[in-house]
């Protein structure tokens, strides 16, 4: 599958976050380059897992307005395959998860982008991840719809936590950030209705200073854009513009219980509209990209 050939433009991104990146903290760094996604249908990624099934895989999804298909991409940012997602629209997709579940390999799809604050119904379409990396087109195996209990809101990071039977959706804009949970495979039929759990503590805020220069940036530079659960349950990562944010969970207790209290937090180096972040398959790491082209792909310490 061809790429387009690296172009000035390109190869100077590199070389300006190859410099960057070298310059973080001690190693291990925070953030390394992985790769550089220079493939045109990865152009406007906001949705990123790690495969559970083909090792150094990763699941992206573009924004909503473009097809609806998932692409299987390496380490490097090389497209390795691409799955037309038959029967289903992309709204508005905004974020990707991957979990296992009676011995079977799934992504979640989250079509739950709201930016107008106008939607009644919002959409989440799982698919089975193919034995080949080949493409191909599918269908999902199922597809949840879903509004939320009191109004409307934009939400461009969900999560999953098979263990617990639980989808987990983090709202955008508000402050405190809101989180909300379904059912992952619901028992009854029809739209279901998110269930409130509680906010995210410790969200970082813009200063008085960074509200002076540019208020409008400031505000939104905190909002969150994308979470994944790690395999082994030990924590949930939260990305904002400006930062990743990792809650540890204790032992037994819920999810809402470790959003409660204030998170590790990791400032991003530089990524231009930072939407889409997933734990390695090992739980030791993390993934993050952005809506850019081309695309920097990290890979995070935390």
């Amino acid at each position: 599958m061809a790429l387009r050939p690296p172009s000035r433009a390109a190869l100077l991104l590199a070389a300006l976050l190859g410099a960057l990146l070298a310059g973080c903290s001690d190693p291990p760094p925070f953030a390394q380059l992985s790769g550089l996604m220079l493939d045109a249908q990865l152009d406007e990624v906001s949705g990123l897992a790690a495969s559970r099934r083909h090792p150094d895989t990763l699941w992206m999804l573009n924004d909503g307005g473009n097809a609806a298909r998932l692409h299987a991409v390496s380490r490097r940012g090389g497209r390795l395959a691409t799955l037309r997602i038959d029967g289903v629209d992309n709204t508005d997709w905004e974020d990707l998860a991957a979990f296992d579940l009676d011995g079977r390999h799934y992504l979640l799809v989250a079509d739950t982008g709201d930016n107008g604050g106008l939607r009644r119904t919002l959409q989440l379409h799982v698919i089975e991840e193919p034995a080949s990396l080949a493409d191909a087109v599918v269908k999902p195996a199922w597809s949840i719809a879903f509004r939320w209990p009191d109004g409307a809101r934009d939400c461009e990071a969900v999560a999953v936590d098979a263990a617990a039977g639980q989808v987990l959706l983090v709202s955008k804009k508000r402050q405190p950030p809101e989180l909300f949970a379904l059912p992952l495979r619901p028992r009854a039929p029809g739209l279901q209705v998110a269930r409130a759990l509680g906010t995210l503590a410790g969200v970082p805020q813009a200063d008085a200073e960074e509200v002076r220069a540019n208020a409008r940036l400031a505000r939104i530079r905190s909002q969150v854009t994308a979470a994944d659960v790690a395999a082994d349950r030990h924590a949930l990562a939260v990305l904002t513009y400006r930062d990743v944010l990792v809650y540890p969970r204790r032992g037994r207790e819920t999810w809402a219980q470790a959003l409660a209290r204030p998170p590790q937090v990791h400032p991003l180096p530089w990524l231009p509209q930072a939407e889409a972040l997933a734990w390695s398959a090992d739980s030791r790491a993390l993934y993050a990209t952005g809506e850019l082209s081309p695309a920097p792909l990290l890979y995070l310490h935390p």
